[in-house]
């Protein structure tokens, strides 16, 4: 089995999660079946065991704080939409958790003390909701509006909710509501002073004390993410002296003397204790790469998931052990094997300077270059470990991954400068990347391949028609393809998001819609184009994705489709592998083998060549492919 096999394969672990008032029942998530599925681990006795099984996988489960039930979210082949599940922490049969509630998007969940659940829902009909229900008792509707909302926490006594909401109309920058489990209103924070102003708020966790009303907030006041205290009963705000460049996370400390920072900044992250008696901030131990989640324990510790771009994943504590090793199947593979590291490049752009990524293979080059465009839009590339990346490396490419502007990590100004020019934004800033990798040397600019999922696939479509000369192939992945049918298709959060993005709806502002559309710019398109789609998308719905493929379709362009019964991406190691064996071949087929040819078994070539003569081909939507495998959701864990 070849190595970039292996990084698929290989046993993974997500940051285990505990009960609040039970620190030694936790649960974590795993694809050591082949699947990610969610796992109870009784830190006590050592024991673990699975608590989901289904075959499109499941992500997340949430314990109240007692531990004794494991709450869990059922959709329907990665659709999204469903209801919540629970089962008693050591086992037993799975029940509705909250009987009365219709099935929905979810938007957020808090679970008090007392039993009660909050729950955060949304529908394509009715907007955002949020339900208290009590045990025994019908869940109540304490909350409803048309624009998106979602639980952001409970107090710890359990009469304070805080709820994150866009009311204004600015679904990238949220306000705070407080409010009683009645849904009387306490207090309010809207920094976007009615959606007139950019500056988002992100609830970031109560104080776990009794009686205390204070909450942490996330701000972007001084152009970038961090947080301060308010207290919701007197409106009292406390800013936090936390002088370090880049974004700040925080959460609190079990025993609320102190805070867990998490500091991003260029593509790498880093704890940091901040004791609020005395404001003093106080590194923590960890190794240079990414911080992908951190908790605090009560003995004080910290335990986080670190990975380097070289390095595969690992759950540590600062106390200086691995946590938490996968469940152990006989005859599984081991570790996943390392990768190379990244190097860092900063280019001149048209808005700034362009962080980006970059891991080359062994050899001279230039190679042929991935570029490989992260979703999002809001998010950022990192050194973390990730084995679709790595399998290219492995194949002779060198990748190149960049933070363009809507990328988060580089300030409030970065993250927001895509608005109204959306998608031309970002590409300006892929283009000055991908020119400066072609005089480094770097990237062969005969063999240049935009590729990307999600938001990464709307940039290679629209790439690959706003810059038909620049690219030699594209690899689409759950795309947005015709930008005016997506809007209408997709879920109602999504829309909020688009119209935020453009200014409104497509009615409203078409010539916006048409210039950041790639079905406009389809008939332009030179490049080879691979496309591979969810039929039960609710992010990238599959309409909107035929009709970008039936207009590539009447030109004769060379073209492959891969359509699967699933969602927005796959909790199936065999699916992953599967659709990474599918692009790999199609790059062979158009653009050849790369002259460095890495270690690659035989295994691995036979394996390449029965995926290039089963590979799907595109078909009119009246039969569309349909592979066996079926689950997409977002990614679990770090790759």
């Amino acid at each position: 089995m070849p190595d970039w096999e292996k990084r698929f394969r290989a046993p993974r672990v997500g940051l285990p999660r505990w009960a609040k008032d039970a620190p030694d029942r936790a649960l974590f998530v795993s694809n050591v079946t082949g699947t990610f599925e969610v796992y109870a681990w009784d830190r006590a006795t050592g024991t673990q065991r699975q608590v989901t099984d289904r075959p499109n996988g499941t992500t997340g489960g949430v314990l109240p704080p007692d531990g004794e039930w494991i709450w869990w979210f059922a959709d329907k082949d990665g659709d999204e939409f469903g209801v919540w599940m629970r089962q008693p922490f050591h086992g037993g049969a799975d029940e509705p958790a909250v009987p009365g509630l219709e099935p929905s998007y979810p938007a957020g969940l808090a679970l008090g003390r007392d039993g009660t659940a909050v729950v955060g829902r949304s529908t394509d009909e009715g907007g955002s909701t949020v339900h208290v229900a009590r045990p025994g008792a019908e869940p109540v509707e304490i909350y409803r509006h048309a624009e998106s909302a979602g639980v952001g926490g409970m107090s710890y006594d359990g009469t304070l909710i805080a709820i994150e909401h866009t009311e204004h109309g600015d679904a990238m920058h949220s306000a705070v509501r407080i409010v009683r489990p009645d849904g009387s209103t306490v207090a309010e924070l809207d920094d976007t002073r009615g959606g007139t102003e950019e500056l988002g708020l992100a609830v970031m966790g109560f104080a776990p004390v009794p009686g205390d009303s204070r909450l942490l907030v996330g701000h972007q006041r001084r152009g970038r993410w961090e947080p301060m205290l308010w207290d919701a009963a007197t409106g009292e705000e406390t800013a936090l002296a936390v002088d370090l460049p880049g974004d700040l996370d925080a959460g609190w400390y079990p025993d609320g003397s102190a805070l867990l920072v998490e500091h991003s900044h260029q593509a790498r992250s880093e704890l940091w204790r901040y004791d609020l008696a005395d404001s003093s901030l106080t590194r923590l131990d960890t190794p240079v790469g990414t911080v992908s989640g951190a908790l605090p324990r009560p003995d004080g510790s910290v335990e986080f998931l670190w990975s380097s771009a070289a390095e595969p994943s690992v759950v540590r504590s600062t106390s200086g052990q691995v946590v938490l090793d996968p469940p152990a199947l006989p005859g599984g593979v081991g570790r996943a094997p390392r990768s190379v590291p990244v190097r860092d490049v900063w280019v001149d752009g048209p808005g700034g300077k362009v962080h980006a990524l970059i891991q080359v293979p062994e050899g001279t080059g230039p190679f042929p270059a991935v570029f490989d465009v992260h979703g999002g839009p809001t998010w950022h590339d990192s050194d973390a470990f990730a084995a679709g990346p790595a399998a290219w490396v492995d194949h002779g490419y060198a990748v190149v991954r960049i933070n363009y502007r809507g990328s988060t990590g580089y300030g409030r100004a970065w993250t927001d400068a895509l608005k109204h020019r959306v998608g031309l934004i970002e590409l300006e800033d892929i283009a000055a990347v991908r020119d400066w990798t072609v005089s480094a040397g770097i990237a062969d600019p005969a063999r240049l391949v935009l590729a990307g999922g999600s938001w990464g696939g709307y940039l290679t479509l629209l790439g690959l028609g706003t810059q038909p000369d620049a690219w030699a192939l594209g690899l689409a992945g759950v795309p947005v393809a015709d930008y005016v049918t997506a809007y209408h298709d997709e879920m109602e959060a999504l829309k909020a998001l688009d119209r935020t993005l453009l200014g409104g709806t497509p009615e409203e502002v078409p010539e916006r819609y048409a210039a950041s559309s790639p079905l406009t710019y389809v008939d332009e398109v030179r490049a080879p184009v691979y496309i591979s789609a969810g039929m039960n998308d609710p992010r990238c719905p599959i309409r909107q994705i035929e009709n970008y493929v039936e207009r590539l379709e009447g030109r004769g362009h060379p073209l492959e489709v891969y359509r699967y019964d699933a969602g927005h991406g796959s909790l199936v190691v065999e699916e992953r592998i599967k659709q990474l064996r599918l692009e790999i071949a199609f790059a062979e087929r158009h653009l050849g083998r790369p002259a460095q040819d890495p270690q690659e078994s035989a295994q691995d070539r036979q394996g390449s060549a029965q995926d290039r003569q089963g590979s799907v081909p595109s078909r009119p939507k009246s039969a569309p492919s349909r592979p066996e495998s079926a689950p997409q959701h977002p990614e679990p864990a770090p790759e």
